[in-house]
């Protein structure tokens, strides 16, 4: 397993330009030459960080969520990582070793490590390792249901995960890290793995707005009408109702952490 993370850097000066990023009204491809060092930014209550912030609530497209790759020196990190009291959080490390602390509870994570941290939980985040640590970020601000609890924080790995299979088929799987029937969580992060040749083998158009960092493989991914061929750090931002579909190509699987915001009615007020 491997797992995609910004380059950074900046490219010479021989470098074309003309490049393969698109934002439309349906969807977003950013892909990953483009998450250099001049598009990072700091962020308040964070020492030795910066993060590459690719995905944020945007009225008129996606407005649930907003999704960040962060990169930690040695000895960096957070005693205040989250400013909005509200907030959920998924954490996936690409590589390196993570301190985190979740209502007082000591966790070690290292490259595949994942954390889900409930909306209200108090949590602290540091590089305790001699290398960078590098993770992707999730945020969402929760929403609260009538007569339903709010989730637990839970810290797992994609390595103990095991891959549930789509139906009819051996080369579609998904590593769900929450309980897929728990209706307290309004947010799923999975990694989805496809097999080479595999494929999503209709136009998916549903109301779930999706972040998808490709973590591993290469594929040719249907975005509304385009066909795009993508790869090891490139995302895709879906805004609600973006046809999708995915032919995996290569020699090896294909896999992308993926956001949907679930199990909510939509509210009727905007």
């Amino acid at each position: 397993m491997s797992y995609a993370f910004p380059m950074g850097g900046l490219p010479d000066q021989s470098v074309d330009p003309t490049g393969r990023a698109v934002f439309t009204t349906a969807y977003a491809f950013i892909p990953a030459i483009t998450m250099r060092d001049i598009v990072t930014s700091l962020l308040p209550g964070w020492t030795g960080t910066r993060a590459w912030i690719i995905a944020r609530p945007l009225s008129g497209f996606a407005e649930t969520f907003a999704q960040y790759a962060v990169e930690v020196a040695p000895g960096g990190g957070s005693e205040t990582p989250e400013p909005d009291s509200g907030a959920e959080a998924a954490l996936l490390v690409a590589s390196g070793e993570m301190h985190l602390v979740i209502d007082g509870i000591d966790h070690a994570l290292s490259d595949g490590g994942y954390a889900y941290i409930a909306p209200g939980a108090a949590w602290r985040l540091t590089n305790p390792g001699q290398s960078d640590l590098q993770f992707h970020w999730i945020r969402k601000r929760y929403e609260s249901a009538p007569g339903i609890e709010k989730p637990e924080s839970f810290v797992t790995s994609d390595r103990v995960v095991e891959p549930a299979r789509m139906p009819n088929t051996p080369v579609w799987a998904t590593s769900r890290f929450a309980d897929p029937t728990d209706i307290r969580h309004d947010m799923h992060v999975n990694i989805v793995t496809l097999e080479p040749g595999g494929r999503i083998p209709f136009a998916e158009t549903h109301v779930m707005e999706h972040g998808l960092y490709v973590l591993q493989g290469t594929a040719r991914y249907l975005l509304n009408q385009d066909w795009v061929e993508v790869g090891p750090g490139d995302f895709m931002w879906l805004r609600a109702f973006c046809p999708q579909a995915c032919i995996a190509t290569g020699d090896e699987p294909f896999r992308y952490l993926l956001y949907k915001d679930v199990n909510r009615h939509p509210a009727l007020a905007l």
